[in-house]
């Protein structure tokens, strides 16, 4: 007979930890398989670039390289367009609308499918945390396309009066913070519409544009209604200045708006414009003050602060500065700057050295004109682009630091005492985009709402989208909306009946 020894009280259990840092969580990177290289994708095929031409793209996080990209050339473009013609005349504008709408269902449902893999190559790629590639940007981009989806059969209904045409062919151009959710937000309007697409991304986070060409061919959408060319700003020059685009459809700086909008002044294009902001977050001394400190955390650090609306400027009333204040640095100290595949972590990395060099010029001035600076103590990783997330007190509306976009984890706190000096502050910027106003008073929020110059107004809350919801700016923050049925009305013409 053997004898059972009964084991010591707490034997059995798990090791008390030695302490309550989070434990590493990453997600598997090879959930995404990456070319060695990519082409173009023009008339629904990866061809190899008339201009001979590649770059490499980087992993931000460890400045490794991730793949060889096509520089396209102005005959890489011609040619790009030419396909996206061709489709638009023999093919997609001879679809019945309904027809349109299957397709769009179809990809909308492929990037529900590959949600997983398009998540982890928007963080490689791009450098965000993959908690918000796969619960935020992947589920957006799939809503676009549904939301639109349901709008190919119904134009006649939305525009009562009028007949709604295609324009044609679309150029878009977008930028390197949300990189497949701005694809989604060009894209689906212009197909649901009727036209055809030619898209450049951004040179810095071309992957997800170029596996959404592989979306598009499971999806079986004719050859040539949308293209993708690759490229730096040559490449978008190109394209602005083709003839063959009846319309531009932008998402960057102001200042490459600018250049845009003088080079297609005159040649009868469409053109719209989502540019730069720098948008007041307004919080009054009745607001529930730590679901606040959460919004303005979520307005700034998100992405980054690779947000072109993010709550950059964050207007305190004076009475609970020191209050807010104290919440907010509190709250700083627990956000985990690190690998943007882990599912831990907050805040990711710099998407490029270029960006990393402005933020630090910009702090730095900061610093210089006598802001009071404080970041939370966080041990950064040695290679790759990273910054801290900072937070400037004691800032004045002339400091640089107040008047120019940073586009990163940078927020300066002013005060005000009175609605009027909060409007009078917030409105005093060249930028319109975005704003958020934080009371318990519905009245206030409405008041706040009709006197702030910006395009979005969210209240007690921040960076929330909808695809029924239409979003754009004022003054250089640029003009046009996208989303909702304000989206469509850029990429039709709007005959009287």
């Amino acid at each position: 007979m053997t004898e059972t020894k009964t084991p010591a009280r707490g034997a059995d259990r798990a090791p008390i930890p030695a302490s309550w840092d989070y434990a590493p969580a990453p997600e598997a990177r090879d959930i995404v398989k990456i070319a060695d290289r990519y082409g173009l994708f023009i008339g629904g095929k990866l061809v190899e670039p008339l201009s001979r031409q590649r770059y490499t793209t980087l992993d931000p996080s460890r400045e490794e390289p991730l793949a060889e990209i096509a520089q396209a050339g102005k005959a890489d473009v011609a040619k790009a367009v030419r396909a996206a013609r061709d489709a638009y005349t023999k093919t997609w504008s001879k679809l019945r609308p309904s027809e349109r709408a299957k397709y769009l269902f179809r990809i909308a449902r492929i990037l529900q499918e590959r949600s997983r893999e398009l998540a982890v190559l928007e963080s490689l790629n791009g450098g965000k945390p993959i908690r918000e590639s796969r619960d935020v940007d992947l589920p957006l981009a799939a809503a676009h396309f549904f939301y639109y989806a349901g709008w190919a059969d119904k134009l006649e209904y939305a525009f009562p009066g009028r007949t709604p045409r295609p324009i044609g062919v679309a150029g878009q151009i977008i930028p390197w913070n949300f990189p497949l959710l701005m694809l989604a937000w060009k894209i689906a309007p212009a197909l649901a519409a009727g036209n055809t697409v030619v898209l450049k991304p951004a040179e810095t986070t071309p992957l997800t544009a170029l596996v959404f060409c592989d979306v598009v061919r499971q999806a079986e959408l004719p050859p040539g209604v949308v293209n993708v060319v690759t490229g730096d700003g040559r490449t978008g020059a190109e394209l602005v200045a083709s003839d063959g685009v009846d319309k531009i459809a932008f998402t960057g700086s102001t200042e490459v708006g600018k250049a845009i909008q003088r080079a297609v002044a005159g040649s009868g294009k469409r053109l719209t414009l989502e540019l730069g902001g720098k948008a007041a977050n307004i919080v009054f001394d009745d607001a529930p003050l730590d679901q606040a400190v959460e919004g303005i955390v979520n307005g700034i650090y998100f992405n980054q602060g690779h947000v072109c609306c993010a709550g950059s400027r964050l207007f305190v009333q004076e009475s609970i500065a020191d209050a807010v204040i104290t919440k907010l640095k509190r709250r700083m100290s627990t956000l985990r700057v690190g690998d943007p595949l882990d599912k831990n972590t907050d805040v990711g990395a710099i998407n490029s050295k270029t960006q990393l060099d402005k933020i630090r010029a910009l702090v730095e001035s900061g610093v210089a004109e006598g802001a009071e600076i404080y970041q939370p103590p966080c041990r950064l990783p040695e290679r790759g682009y990273w910054f801290a997330p900072t937070v400037f007190t004691n800032v004045a509306q002339s400091y640089r630091i107040a008047q120019e976009e940073i586009f990163g984890p940078v927020l300066s706190v002013l005060t005000f005492r009175t609605p009027e000096e909060a409007v009078e502050k917030a409105n005093n910027t060249p930028y319109g985009l975005s704003a958020g106003v934080w009371t318990e008073k519905g009245s206030r929020i409405l008041a706040m709402a009709a006197r702030l110059r910006a395009g979005v107004v969210w209240a007690n809350t921040y960076n929330r989208f909808d695809p029924a919801s239409p979003f754009g700016g004022y003054k250089e923050s640029g003009f046009g909306r996208e989303g909702g049925l304000h989206g469509l009305e850029p990429y039709l013409r709007l005959e009287p009946r």
